[in-house]
């Protein structure tokens, strides 16, 4: 499941993160506030015409809230206070406000949407990768190939749209309030010709550049290292600022995903990363790694 909440004693100042973190932080409260009154999902749903499933949607921030709907259960809880209830019924508002990426919902499965979201209000991103260049990280035209492998017959202004998609993405890592990128790669990724040779090593040129930036660490793990933590495949590790927001680990499968929040299940996979770290080439080393490999794919 995603972002299961954590018990907070604090109200939520309305203006931080992106819609989805701030559905899951109203969410949050909302769980904090129904738990310390003993209240059920039950009688929560019916004070607001709906049943416990939809209580249960709303308090893990996957759908929408409608603002009468947060001042009935503001009510229900015990929140009668107007400068109590204000900051609440205001993170609803902007919380149903859309995103940047709400124009490209038609091309976005909801269970990647959820990550986009996510991965916007993120203040730390650790990925561990063993087939392609993070996204964060792609050139386009190495995004075009790998879009292709599962989008051959898409028409070409729908791939546009979701090249546009990931490149814009990519512009929180120079933006204001820039997130840290910490990626491990496997030597594989950059071993596999995807695209041509001047794409591989266009790409390649794009990495090098990309980690003089401040907030980018790539390591890679070479094939010499043998076996490794990361037996299990790719994965990617979320922090958010919001210390209300546990840790999120994202999993991406064939036409799915899944997250992982639960502390005891993120601090193993914050193991197998610190892990991974070590046995992986240092920063310097995997830039000198980089420049020979562009080197080979320039003769």
């Amino acid at each position: 499941m995603i972002a299961e909440p954590a018990d907070s004693g604090s109200l939520l100042s309305p203006g931080s993160g992106g819609p989805t973190i701030l559905r899951i932080l109203l969410g949050t409260q909302l769980r904090r506030l129904r738990t310390a009154k003993d209240i059920t999902r039950e009688a929560a749903g019916h004070a607001i015409r709906g049943s416990h499933a939809k209580i249960s949607r709303l308090e893990l921030g996957r759908v929408s809230f409608k603002e009468r709907d947060v001042a009935d259960l503001l009510t229900l809880y015990g929140v009668t206070d107007p400068d109590e209830r204000a900051p609440l019924l205001a993170l609803a508002r902007q919380a149903n406000s859309p995103g940047w990426w709400h124009k490209y919902t038609d091309l976005l499965p909801g269970w990647f949407e959820v990550y986009v979201g996510l991965e916007e209000a993120a203040c730390t991103i650790r990925s561990y990768e063993i087939q392609f260049v993070p996204g964060l990280l792609q050139t386009r035209d190495y995004a075009r190939s790998v879009i292709l492998l599962a989008n051959s017959a898409a028409p070409g202004d729908e791939l546009d749209r979701r090249i546009d998609l990931r490149m814009r993405r990519q512009q929180r890592l120079t933006g204001p309030d820039a997130p840290v990128l910490w990626v491990v790669m496997d030597e594989a990724v950059l071993r596999r010709p995807l695209g041509g040779r001047e794409i591989m090593r266009a790409q390649v040129e794009h990495l090098l550049h990309a980690i003089e930036l401040p907030n980018v660490t790539l390591q890679i793990v070479p094939f010499e290292r043998g076996g490794h933590a990361a037996a299990g495949g790719p994965f990617t590790l979320l922090r958010f600022r919001e210390r209300e927001l546990p840790d999120v680990v994202y999993m991406e499968q064939l036409d799915s995903a899944l997250y992982l929040d639960k502390l005891e299940e993120t601090e193993r996979y914050m193991e197998v990363m610190d892990s991974l770290c070590v046995q992986a080439d240092c920063a310097a080393d995997s830039k000198r790694f980089l420049s020979r490999l562009r080197n080979e794919l320039s003769d």
